[in-house]
């Protein structure tokens, strides 16, 4: 027998047709039932989507989602005057600065040119958000199918991840700005590389080194 249809009330009190009083489906075992996988710098929403009032001292006293992070990184970077002593660019050496660090959580400034390669890295038990200020960032990320996919994420956007997350970063323009967020705080990150033997194979350092391609 089909459940019969409920009336939800909306926040503003109108309401909501649809919703049943049927049991979920079953769903099998291995099957996904989230939001479709992908690249998640293809999702990246606007900045001014977010409050841009948060600070360090609004944080809660735990580890950050991947959405809490999003919407600090977000925060900050519309509050230039925290990070606008810091903006500098060189292209041997990628400038940044850590805004701030405790136990849970740690937002970074990096400034970009287009030599600025991260190299192909993840971020190890941390998930995190890059909030673009100015300028454009290039991300790829690495497919078996089609080799690296690339995507250009502009000013004015941000986007989150996961601590599976394995990506590349470097500036599609000079003087591009970003603040980064993470949760837990960045200890150890992984570099990969493709050896002679044509294995790939990861490299653990330590989150103070600056990112670069290895070979």
């Amino acid at each position: 027998m089909g459940g019969r249809e409920l009336t939800v009330l909306a926040p503003g009190g109108a309401p909501e047709v649809g919703a049943t009083d049927d049991p979920p489906a079953a769903v099998p075992l291995g099957v996904s039932v989230g939001p479709p996988s992908g690249v998640p710098a293809e999702q990246a929403a606007e900045l001014t989507s977010h409050p841009s009032d948060l600070t360090v001292a609004d944080l809660p006293s735990r580890d950050l989602t991947q959405a809490e992070l999003e919407e600090l990184a977000a925060s900050i970077a519309q509050q230039p005057e925290t990070w606008t002593r810091h903006v500098g660019f060189d292209g041997e050496d990628r400038v940044y600065a850590c805004l701030h660090r405790d136990t849970h959580v740690d937002v970074w400034l990096l400034c970009w040119t287009p030599e600025n390669d991260t190299g192909w890295h993840d971020h190890d038990v941390s998930s995190g958000a890059v909030a673009v200020v100015s300028g454009e960032l290039v991300e790829n990320n690495l497919t078996l199918a089609q080799g690296a996919r690339e995507t250009r994420v502009g000013a004015g956007k941000v986007f989150s991840f996961g601590p599976d997350h394995i990506h590349r970063l470097n500036g599609a323009v000079h003087g591009s700005v970003s603040v980064h967020a993470y949760s837990p705080p960045l200890w150890r990150m992984g570099q990969y590389a493709v050896n002679d033997a044509g294995v790939l194979r990861r490299v653990s350092l330590s989150y103070a080194d600056e990112l670069r391609p290895i070979i």
